[in-house]
């Protein structure tokens, strides 16, 4: 069976699964194959799963502070099962309403797995029928999976990685985190409020290494408090099964013992037997698959998004790409720009985070002066009882322009956009500074943050 379209997607993540959408409201006939669940890693095995434990987390912890704010709350436990039953549900939704989207955009979403087969062609393994697909375009997303060292002995049980840590059916009593990256630190926190003892192994001398460095400190100083242990700068060498448990066994000869591992090292690519070497498009030293600023691969009608392309694995870069790949199909023209992309944490308080660090503006040679207000100044975050972290701001000393902004604190995540608006419209420090704020908010920390570049926060 052979159909025709003008774009055909591999790969139903926040990169394909926006690409088709977009693409199909242009006008196009538009294919969308997928072996799984729609939605890819963010939706089943990442963002959404992680943030809604995190949410159950939150709950906790204020259940657990009620006393302080004068609320009575009686005995807290933990049901596992039933946060990820919640979880379960929450992502049953969301890959539910991405699927009426297709169907509502008149996507055809075809189940199975494909390669690429030729010119414009796309064999199709499905569970019913094996199918041909001409397509005019083909986009490639297909993701990334959890990188994995062998030597570890990964068995899915005792030593796991973020896919299994995220249907644990109860809370381990102590947990070897080795990765001291966004992920690692991300299940540390969950799984420590849930009443683990979580030790972090990360090989860097400090865990999110590539975060402002200030915000690294601040996020492991709060973490410590928490009473997760952190050992930066060592290497596990092996990881020994033992009865009922499992030893991590370090460089220099320390033990860790713990009941469960979790392999937290990054993300390997999901480009095995797509026919990449057959279509001939040229890869790169880390096996990323080479796109322009128009997410074009070196093929001719062949597009890349998304994570296999080795730029920024997020999945709002992903789904951005995915709009520039279906725009430039469709005769939009569309650039990629990589200047402005937040990186967001869900670690217990978040981390948001956009533009220059402040050793990368050392490394580049770039002056910076430096604005910064601390939480414990606000008096919104007074009333919430959320006073750890600050906003930091990083702005250009001749012109004033903001290049960068960092958060840790209550709701960092969502406050960084502001930065981003701010920073693409090429606000400097001090017409943020002097734009009004609401009192008493969150997003007062970013304007005294702005304002204390030039020494005039008022409230610190």
């Amino acid at each position: 069976m052979v159909l025709s379209y003008k774009v055909a997607v591999i790969g139903a993540g926040p990169g394909g699964y926006t690409a088709a959408i977009r693409a199909a409201r242009l006008g196009a006939r538009v294919a969308l194959v997928e072996k799984g669940n729609v939605g890819g890693t963010c939706l089943n095995r990442g963002c959404i799963p992680t943030k809604t434990l995190a949410a159950g987390v939150s709950v906790l912890h204020a259940v657990r502070r009620a006393a302080e704010f004068g609320i009575g709350a009686g005995e807290v436990s933990v049901d596992i099962g039933r946060m990820m039953e919640r979880k379960n549900r929450v992502v049953a939704r969301l890959v539910q309403g991405v699927e009426f989207l297709l169907k509502k955009n008149k996507v055809d979403l075809i189940r199975g797995t494909a390669r690429l087969a030729g010119k414009g062609r796309v064999a199709v393994e499905g569970p019913e029928v094996a199918r041909e697909l001409q397509a005019e375009n083909i986009i490639l997303a297909t993701g990334t999976e959890p990188a994995m060292n062998r030597s570890f002995g990964y068995d899915g049980e005792s030593v796991i990685t973020s896919d299994e840590a995220l249907n644990l059916g109860e809370v381990p009593p102590r947990l070897l985190i080795i990765g001291g990256g966004v992920i690692g630190c991300e299940f540390a926190c969950i799984f420590s409020a849930l009443g683990s003892k979580v030790t972090v192994a990360e090989v860097m001398p400090a865990i999110l290494p590539l975060m402002d460095r200030e915000v690294s400190r601040q996020v492991q100083a709060l973490l410590k408090r928490q009473g997760i242990n952190i050992r930066a700068g060592v290497k596990v060498r092996e990881i020994q099964k033992l009865q009922g448990s499992v030893k991590a066994v370090l460089e220099g000869g320390e033990e860790i013992e713990a009941d469960r591992v979790i392999i937290s090292i990054g993300r390997e690519m999901n480009l095995k037997g797509l026919g990449l070497e057959e279509a001939g498009a040229a890869l790169g030293d880390r096996g990323e698959v080479l796109v322009n600023d128009r997410m074009e691969t070196s093929v001719p009608g062949i597009y890349a998004v998304g994570d296999i392309t080795g730029k920024i694995q997020l999945a709002h870069v992903a789904s951005a790409q995915g709009l520039a790949a279906a725009d430039n199909i469709m005769g939009r023209g569309r650039m990629m720009d990589y200047g402005l992309v937040p990186s967001c944490i869900y670690t217990s308080p978040e981390v948001g985070s956009v533009g220059l660090t402040s050793q990368e503006a050392e490394e580049r040679g770039i002056s910076v002066e430096t604005g910064k207000f601390s939480f414990i100044a606000s008096g919104k975050a007074q009333a919430m009882g959320e006073t750890d972290g600050f906003a930091k701001v990083l702005a250009d000393p001749d012109t004033g322009r903001i290049l960068g902004v960092h958060i840790v604190g209550p709701h960092a995540a969502d406050l960084i956009a502001e930065a981003v608006v701010a920073m693409r419209a090429g606000f400097t420090a001090e017409q943020l500074a002097e734009t009004i704020h609401a009192h008493p908010t969150l997003s007062e920390t970013l304007m005294e943050a702005a304002g204390a570049v030039h020494g005039m926060s008022i409230n610190m």
